[in-house]
């Protein structure tokens, strides 16, 4: 560690990499025009339905720049920006009636507004997938909290009401990026989480196992090695000690938690390892699906990659770029030798 520098051929080829994978401009241009118009049509629907609509803020990825440019071709394939359209609606009708469910208003909504694209209910939300722009957007209805205009309440479809905020998830990210922006060089905690995404579809992509990994759980992972060790002056190291640090957390089981909005958790996480929200720690990200084999695979991916960059390190202070554009390939697929800037 420390041996490479700014003009190093690995951070060079990770900071154009990095550049690449996300978002277009013209993209986040369609995204704006495009969601502004869901906005309206569903908002129109809910407050026709008796709704009375607080705020529409953005939410997910989009908002705390850490989304990934869409990618279908060569080794493996990256759907791109996932788009959160959140609706917090009063608790009560515009009648006084309480309100007990979203989801099926709101799929009701989609269905009726968008009647040739396609829809996908989750727990959480309803996925509208445009054939025409390649863009997805999840519809996510929650009610307002009285007297916190920054906390939601999810109506999930197996009937769990889960609070949450919004806004306070965006801050988490944005203030460590700030942070990182303090320091001297060009890492930034935002592009980090975003090459671990990208890495995180390619091993999806590979395994039998781990299929879903949730972007929460990675941006909070990535958050916890953050918090520990900063970023480098190179992405090359910054990686390196994150993936560490996160290989590290997984084969110890070691409870990851937070406290920006709150003091240490004083209760004991469910599953065999936790991993709690940051604006309500009774929230554990962790699929309570996952056992001992999942865990295992997480822990393998993380010390491969942890052992990968150890690799490239390796061969980049030694003068040997073609065996760590080849490292590189290998933990970011063949798109890094294509827009990496790497010969």
């Amino acid at each position: 560690m420390g041996k490479l520098s700014t003009h190093s051929a690995s951070h060079r080829w990770l900071m154009a990499f990095v550049d690449w994978i996300k978002p277009e401009e013209a993209t986040e241009e369609a995204i704006c025009a495009q969601a502004g118009e869901i906005r309206d049509r569903i908002g129109a629907k809910a407050s026709h339905d008796g709704l009375v609509v607080r705020s529409m803020p953005w939410s997910g990825s989009f908002a705390k720049k850490t989304g990934l440019r869409r990618h279908m071709r060569g080794d493996h394939e990256v759907e791109g920006q996932d788009v959160d359209l959140s609706f917090v609606i009063s608790p009560q009708t515009s009648d006084g009636e309480d309100i007990e469910s979203l989801l099926d208003r709101f799929e009701r909504y989609a269905r009726e507004s968008y009647p040739n694209t396609c829809r996908n209910p989750t727990k959480s939300s309803v996925r509208l997938d445009f054939k025409r722009t390649k863009l997805s957007y999840d519809l996510v209805p929650m009610l307002a909290v009285e007297g916190d205009d920054e906390a939601q309440v999810l109506l999930r479809s197996d009937g769990e009401r889960r609070r949450t905020s919004v806004q306070r998830h965006i801050d988490f990210v944005r203030r460590r990026t700030a942070k990182s922006n303090e320091l001297e060089g060009r890492v930034k905690f935002n592009e980090g989480v975003r090459l671990v995404k990208w890495w995180r579809e390619l091993r999806q992509s590979r395994s039998e196992i781990l299929d879903d990994v949730p972007t929460m759980l990675i941006d909070l992972l990535c958050a916890k090695a953050f918090d520990a060790h900063g970023v480098d002056e190179t992405y090359t190291e910054t990686l390196s000690r994150w993936f560490g640090q996160i290989a590290h957390l997984v084969r110890t089981r070691k409870r990851v938690d937070f406290t920006d909005f709150r003091g240490p958790a004083n209760h004991a996480g469910s599953g065999l390892w936790s991993v709690l929200d940051p604006v309500n720690s009774e929230n554990n990200v962790v699929p309570p699906a996952w056992g001992n084999l999942h865990l295992q695979e997480l822990e393998g991916w993380f010390e491969d990659a942890r052992d990968g960059m150890a690799r490239v390190i390796a061969a980049d202070t030694a003068g040997d770029e073609g065996e760590a554009r080849e490292e590189l390939a290998a933990l970011f697929g063949n798109a890094l030798v294509d827009h990496g800037g790497a010969p």
